[in-house]
């Protein structure tokens, strides 16, 4: 009797498969306000990527505490990490392969305190490791084969350290998300896209249907969304995701108080309400949590807000 044919893997892999059956995955919150009521001084241009060489034990303590707080899946401290900001601290090329690879080996050691807790490599823009701002405003002058250049090593360096799944955040424009998905197709890892909005268009103005359409047909792309914008800009913002490519949709919005880079300090008043979540799961996100001044108590009621799988 001839064998049955072969099924074919999920697309994104087991972690793609997770959020086909439809649950929700709780995704951390903010981890530089976790550093912070720490005690950490993030005032450096690396911001949280400082204390991968200068004190790695508050970054995993910080993972720990959003695990206690049920999340899913905890986001690594390489935002802001890039070979040129180490440089400028006088960190070789070899020593900051290391401290990316320590960014998920710091979350991975947290999240084996539960069992189902899952890593996310963060890739940030290039205008975070300006520390200027630049990710809420995008078009830096640069095109898709220079971003994609200063991306590449840095996705590589984080993906073989082997988190379940990178997350290219915080994208102000297409012409950048274009530039992190050809740097990250080569790692063989599956990947979610969450753009930096404003009402319905991409920081950088761009319709978000054009932008998300983007990952339409990639298969590694298991998620596509949005993060660190307002709260109010969510559930629109999910709707149009799931409509445009079909794949589910990740939401962490800040919350809702914005960011004066300026002054370096977040005014005005918080909007983020745990209760918002249902819609959002809803409409299609998958993978919700919290960005910039959400921490592990918001993650504790908005874990209570949703059908959870882990």
């Amino acid at each position: 009797m001839p064998s049955p044919p072969a099924v074919p893997p999920a697309p994104g892999g087991e972690l793609g498969a997770l959020l086909a059956a439809g649950g929700a995955l709780v995704l951390d919150g903010g981890l530089s306000n976790q550093l912070a009521d720490q005690g950490c001084d993030l005032s450096d241009p690396l911001w949280t990527a400082r204390l991968l060489a200068d004190d790695p034990a508050q970054i995993e303590a910080a993972h720990r505490a959003y695990v206690r707080a049920g999340a899913d899946v905890l986001i690594t401290s390489g935002y802001q990490a890039s070979y040129e900001g180490f440089a400028r601290r006088g960190i070789g090329r070899a020593e900051a392969s290391a401290l990316l690879r320590r960014s998920v080996d710091l979350a991975r050691r947290a999240a084996t305190t539960r069992p189902g807790v899952r890593v996310a490599a963060s890739v940030g823009p290039y205008g975070a490791v300006l520390a200027d701002g630049s990710e809420y405003r995008g078009r830096y002058g640069m095109t898709v084969r220079e971003l994609e250049r200063f991306h590449r090593p840095r996705i590589e360096a984080a993906a073989a350290a082997a988190p379940d799944v990178l997350a290219l955040e915080t994208v102000p424009d297409i012409d950048e998300a274009e530039a992190m998905l050809r740097a990250a197709e080569p790692t063989g890892l599956p990947v979610w896209l969450s753009y930096t909005i404003d009402g319905t268009r991409t920081r950088a103005g761009q319709p978000l249907p054009e932008a998300f359409a983007l990952a339409a047909g990639r298969d590694e792309v298991i998620a596509v969304g949005v993060n660190c914008c307002a709260p109010r800009d969510v559930l629109p913002a999910v709707e149009l995701a799931t409509a445009a490519t079909g794949k589910a949709a990740v939401a962490y919005p800040n919350s809702g108080e914005h960011w004066d880079a300026t002054a370096r300090r977040w005014e005005g008043a918080p909007a983020f309400a745990p209760t918002l979540a249902a819609a959002w799961h809803t409409a299609g996100a998958r993978l919700i949590g919290g960005c910039c001044r959400i921490g592990p108590p918001t993650i504790t009621t908005l874990r209570a807000a949703l059908p959870t799988r882990s």
